[in-house]
C-alpha cells in the first residue's frame, strides 16, 4: 500500500499547485489513497466546504485540518456535508464533525486521526495523549495513520516514541517546513513537519512584505497569502500489506525550476 500525504495546502496558490501535480504524482508512485492537510486553504486560514468539494473532485480521499479548522464560520454548519474532512480531535469547539476517519484501502482499515499539539497552541482542550489513547481503545484499524498538527519539534517526536509500536504513521504539520527527519523505526513512519503547499517566495505561504511590516515596524496588517509560483511538499508512505508496518517514508518537493 502506498499513502501520499501532502503538507498543509496555503490559500489559493497552494490548491492550484496541488491541482497541477496531484495527478501525475499519484500515477507515477502508484498511489492508493492520497491525504492532505487543508487548515490553510481557504485564503491562508481554515477551509470551506467549496473547496472541500473541490479537492474530492481532482482525487484527494482524506482532508485533515490544524488549528484554523474553524477560521471560516461557515464550516461550523457545512462540516456535516463533508464526510472525509477531519478536524484534530482536541481542538475545541469538539463537538463539530470527525476526528477520524477509516477508509478501506487494499483491503485493509486505514484510520486517519487528526490531532494537535498543545505547545503553542490555543483552544485545545486535552492533550494528544489522552486523545490518542481513547482512538486506539475505541476505533478497529489496521493502519493508524496520524496528522499530528502541532509547533514544537520534540513534541512531534515524542508523541512518535510513546506510540511506534502500535502507528504505522505520525506526520508532522503546521510548521509549513519541510524537514529532513524522515525516518522508518520498527514499522513506523515519521517526519517532523512535512512542509507546505504554498507560494515559494514567502514566509510560511504568507506575502512577505506584509510579515516584515507587522513583525519589524510594527504594523497592523491582515493576513494575506502571497502570489507568485508555488511550492508541493509532501511524503509518500509505503505499507507492507502482510506485516501491517512502514517499510519506507520519501519526500516529495517540487519548486519552482527558476
Amino acid at each position: 500500500m502506498k499513502i501520499l500525504f501532502l503538507g498543509d495546502v496555503v490559500g489559493s496558490v497552494g490548491r492550484t499547485i496541488v491541482n497541477k501535480y496531484l495527478k501525475q504524482i499519484q500515477e507515477d508512485e502508484k498511489i492508493d489513497i492520497t491525504i492532505l492537510n487543508g487548515e490553510n486553504a481557504a485564503h491562508g486560514k481554515g477551509i470551506t466546504s467549496r473547496i472541500y468539494r473541490q479537492f474530492m473532485e481532482i482525487g484527494v480521499d482524506v482532508i485533515t485540518l490544524g488549528n484554523h479548522a474553524f477560521s471560516k464560520g461557515e464550516l461550523l454548519t457545512t462540516m456535516v456535508e463533508c464526510p472525509n474532512l477531519v478536524r484534530p480531535m482536541n481542538l475545541l469547539p469538539a463537538d463539530i464533525g470527525k476526528s477520524v476517519v477509516v477508509k478501506e484501502v487494499c483491503g485493509l482499515k486505514v484510520a486517519v486521526i487528526n490531532l494537535c499539539g498543545v505547545i503553542f497552541l490555543d483552544r485545545v482542550e486535552k492533550t494528544p495523549y489522552e486523545c490518542m489513547d481513547k482512538v486506539l481503545q475505541d476505533v478497529d484499524a489496521d493502519i493508524y495513520f496520524v496528522d499530528l498538527h502541532a509547533e514544537a519539534t520534540a513534541e512531534k517526536q515524542t508523541f512518535w516514541h510513546n506510540y511506534r509500536d502500535c502507528v504505522q504513521v505520525v506526520v508532522g504539520t503546521h510548521t509549513h517546513v519541510q524537514t529532513a527527519d524522515e525516518c522508518v523505526i520498527e514499522g513506523s513512519a515519521y517526519i517532523t513537519d512535512v512542509g507546505m503547499c504554498g507560494a515559494y517566495d514567502s514566509i510560511l505561504g504568507r506575502d512577505k512584505e506584509e510579515v516584515i511590516s507587522h513583525v519589524v515596524h510594527g504594523e497592523f496588517t491582515h493576513y494575506t497569502p502571497a502570489k507568485g509560483e508555488g511550492l508541493l511538499c509532501g511524503v509518500v508512505i509505503d505499507i507492507d500489506e502482510n506485516t501491517k508496518k512502514a517499510t519506507e517514508i520519501k519526500r516529495i518537493q517540487i519548486r519552482p525550476t527558476n
